[in-house]
């Protein structure tokens, strides 16, 4: 018997025999962890190399090249969309978007509502009347300017209820 065992012996009581069946036990524990730990480390190396060769044995280097240009080419075309949407909305404010008509009877003698008064307004509530009269000996037709929803010729009930219409739209 070893030295070392004896000394160990004498000093706890245990035996000999014990401490290394311990030590084999321990041993052999230790090398099942290695080789589990070994089938891991395979098993994420093949992951890791199916990862990095990428789709049709594309590597990864060109796929991210290929996303970032694709990203500088969307951001290009935001850019442009964004000046469009800009002067879409410079556009838009002078624009005629508001509408109102009323269709009347200028003279009693006519019937089926042939006259009418039309308001078009912008954004801001600027614009213009068209009133259009028919009677038997021709149609004529008045065009009165609005500015900021006002007019500084007198309105005729019609193109008054009109120019209503036209501003109570949003």
């Amino acid at each position: 018997m070893s030295p070392i065992l004896e000394q160990i012996y004498q000093r706890t009581g245990i035996d000999a025999a014990y401490i290394l069946i311990g030590i084999t036990v321990l041993i052999l524990i230790l090398l099942i962890l290695t080789i589990v730990a070994l089938c891991k480390l395979k098993k994420v190396n093949r992951r890791y190399d199916r990862f990095m060769r990428g789709k049709d044995a594309e590597n990864m280097e060109e796929t991210i090249l290929s996303c970032i240009e694709k990203n500088e080419q969307i951001d290009q075309m935001n850019q442009l969309l964004r000046e469009d949407i800009v002067s879409l909305r410079k556009n838009q404010r002078i624009t005629y978007q508001k509408m109102g008509i009323v269709k009347y009877n200028a003279f009693r003698e006519m019937s089926g509502d042939l006259s009418y008064a039309l308001a078009l307004l912008d954004q801001e509530d600027n614009g213009f009347i068209i009133n259009s009269v028919y009677a038997k000996e021709g149609g004529y037709s008045y065009i009165k300017e609005i500015v900021r929803g006002e007019s500084s010729i007198l309105l005729s009930d019609e193109e008054k209820a009109a120019l209503n219409k036209a501003k109570s739209q949003s």
